[in-house]
């Protein structure tokens, strides 16, 4: 295969390194002839994205911050100006006080509860606004969760409540988006060593335990979360919205750990 995205463009949103999900998703959507545009913050991760961006023939990135609007703005007038209509987005955005994915969840503070909402919750259904309206033939958008949205996950916290708030933002955004032929679905991989991932108070014990009780005995692959994300992005998957779709090599669907780990 090498065909299913050609001829389609979209924009990648949160490539940190090569270890990104985004990147993951990023390489499976050129492999399979997508051009891409990417969205960076800052000098320092424009400086991450750029050779890799290069390495799969994009010269389009644009300096995003999704907490002011002129700057989401600046970045969609910008996609209009050089391909006019888009096929599929990919929101890779979550963020919260690394102070705060420790200890107990009750000592959330007010102000990293609001900006953890609006970075991780927020800024999904206000580019969902922004990319639809560049689909005129319809399209696909595509978030990242994961299980600590509806199951405790310790040192979560926060983000739990606002993968939650997420997940139910995307049946929103696909029943809203849906007569405009916009799909609208949510990808929930298992813990991934990742940057963001790092961040989270025993980040290293929670990728242990799910590798040795999921049902593959395996955590989730770049690979296979791109490979998802294609099948989300083409025309295979016309018929399928408002979906969390787990790759997390079955650990969902778990009641308690295998007998051997209890």
């Amino acid at each position: 295969m090498a065909d299913l995205m050609k001829g389609k463009r979209g924009l990648v949103m949160g490539v940190a390194n090569e270890r990104s999900i985004a990147w993951g998703i990023a390489r499976a959507l050129a492999d399979e002839g997508a051009e891409l545009a990417f969205s960076y913050q800052g000098e320092a991760f424009g400086k991450r994205v750029q050779p890799l961006a290069a390495s799969v023939g994009s010269d389009f990135l644009v300096d995003v911050d999704v907490t002011d609007d002129a700057s989401l703005d600046a970045c969609f007038a910008a996609l209009k100006d050089r391909w006019g209509t888009m096929d599929f987005l990919i929101h890779a955005i979550a963020y919260s006080d690394k102070n705060e994915l420790t200890g107990r969840f009750i000592n959330t503070s007010r102000g990293n509860f609001t900006n953890s909402l609006s970075i991780s919750c927020f800024s999904f259904i206000d580019v969902s606004r922004r990319a639809s309206e560049l689909m005129p033939e319809g399209g696909s958008l595509i978030t990242l969760t994961y299980a600590g949205s509806n199951r405790v996950t310790p040192n979560y916290n926060v983000m739990g409540v606002a993968k939650a708030a997420l997940e139910s933002a995307t049946r929103y955004l696909a029943n809203d988006l849906g007569p405009q032929q916009v799909r609208v679905n949510a990808i929930s991989p298992g813990p991934m060593k990742t940057l963001a991932g790092a961040a989270i108070g025993g980040a290293r014990a929670t990728f242990r335990h799910t590798e040795a009780n999921a049902p593959m005995r395996a955590n989730a692959t770049l690979e296979a979360i791109g490979g998802t994300a294609v099948w989300l992005c083409s025309d295979y998957g016309k018929c399928t919205t408002g979906e969390v779709v787990h790759v997390d090599c079955g650990f969902h669907v778990l009641g308690m750990p295998q007998q051997d780990n209890l």
